[in-house]
């Protein structure tokens, strides 16, 4: 029994997990998603009329089962990690959510992990009432699929971090605009990717979510891997003052896929208009199978190469604040996303982000729509008094001691 408002620690959830490890089922199932609070259960639930979600009966079917409202985003951030150092797991990355195929030794434990589908996604506008009827249905497929071949098996949900976080007082008595350089520790879903040369580190990378489509059919989730699971190679990126190149190699991310690398290309110059030194995302290339050649131009993506370069959205959409645009016939096969993203190739200190340059304007939307409505009170109130200025008083009037004034109909 858990009481309301409690966060679950890193330490009791390992003491919870406890009897995975020694009941009689040697397989886990681990399905994990990017974000998952428990307002999207009652939220989203049949009683709010939607009956495409959460039709998997697994807890009520099980012999016993464990619901836990909140968990500290430090345990299931590590919650892989510990599984795999708790017991001796066979890990299996289950990415193309068909287990008839795999092959189980019934003799060793198996650790399945399941990539579910984000719940926000800017490539199709995807909701999160759709994303997680998906999710639910990948979850019924996977388990049915094993209940028929007979597997007895435990299963995990949850996610990196949640999906609705409430504000706090002391937060809100002083709003403002705060990244990465600033952030407390606890607010953070996971570290950032760093790669280091010798003693220092010369390249920082952080994205919210980072993905991939190809040919508008094959999704790819790069989020988890790169900065959760950290199954992705950086040895291959290079460091100097000049250039920089974040070089990703992930190696058969999705079914069909037997290699990918992702570059992104920086360069440090100095510009004699402004009198110092900026860094720019040139471009960023994909490189899949070690054949197909990507190439995106990288649009308003620059900062002083003192700072860390922020934009809440990146990508190939067209109504992203910094784009990237196809620079051959191959990139228009390919579609990314990053969200939140936040990367620095030079002048990295003490292994942290620096001072963030946000790809934001100064002219938000919120300020336009008061500058316009102003703008429209201003004129409204010029107008009023221009019309009791243009009022003017009679000069002739009626005097009740004299003749009575008579106006001719002529004038």
């Amino acid at each position: 029994a858990v009481h309301e408002g409690h966060i679950v620690s890193a330490q009791e959830l390992t003491v919870l997990l406890q009897p995975l490890f020694t009941q009689n089922s040697r397989n886990l199932v681990l399905f994990l998603q990017d974000r998952l609070s428990i307002d999207d259960f009652t939220y989203l639930s049949e009683s709010s009329g939607n009956k495409n979600l959460f039709q998997n009966e697994i807890l009520q079917s099980s012999p016993s089962s464990l619901a836990l409202p909140a968990v500290d985003c430090e345990a299931t951030r590590y919650l892989l990690s510990f599984l795999q150092e708790s017991r001796d797991w066979k890990l299996t990355n289950v990415t193309n959510l068909n287990v008839s195929q795999l092959e189980l030794n019934a003799s060793k434990g198996n650790l399945l992990v399941v990539q579910l589908q984000p719940l926000v996604s800017g490539l199709k506008e995807i909701s999160t009432l759709e994303a997680i009827a998906e999710n639910d249905k990948i979850i019924g497929r996977v388990t049915m699929d094993l209940q028929e071949r007979g597997i007895h098996f435990s299963v995990i949900y949850t996610a990196v971090r949640p999906s609705r976080i409430s504000r706090r007082t002391d937060v809100m008595a002083e709003l403002r605009r705060q990244l990465m350089a600033t952030e407390e520790e606890d607010n953070l879903s996971y570290s950032p990717l760093n790669v280091t040369t010798g003693n220092y580190t010369c390249i920082l990378f952080y994205a919210g979510n980072f993905s991939l489509r190809a040919n508008s059919s094959v999704f790819i989730d790069l989020t988890n891997a790169t900065f959760v699971t950290l199954n992705v190679d950086s040895s291959a990126s290079e460091c100097s003052d000049s250039n920089t190149t974040l070089s990703l190699k992930y190696t058969k991310p999705v079914n069909g896929i037997s290699s990918l690398e992702i570059r992104f290309l920086m360069t440090n110059k100095f510009y004699e208009g402004s009198a110092r030194q900026w860094s720019t995302l040139e471009s960023v290339e994909i490189i899949q199978d070690g054949v197909k050649f990507a190439k995106f131009n990288v649009s308003a993506i620059s900062a002083p190469a003192e700072y860390s370069f922020h934009c809440q959205l990146v990508g190939t959409g067209n109504l992203y604040p910094a784009r990237l645009v196809p620079a051959n016939s191959e990139a228009k096969n390919w579609d990314v996303f990053i969200s939140a993203l936040q990367i620095q190739g030079f002048n990295i200190e003490n292994n942290q982000f620096s001072y963030a340059s946000d790809c934001t304007g100064f002219f938000t939307p919120g300020i336009w729509m008061g500058l316009v409505t102003s703008v429209i009170l201003v004129w409204i109130l010029t107008y009023g008094i221009h019309m009791i200025m243009q009022l003017t008083t009679n000069n002739r009037f009626d005097d009740p001691k004299g003749p009575a004034l008579s106006v001719p109909q002529t004038e």
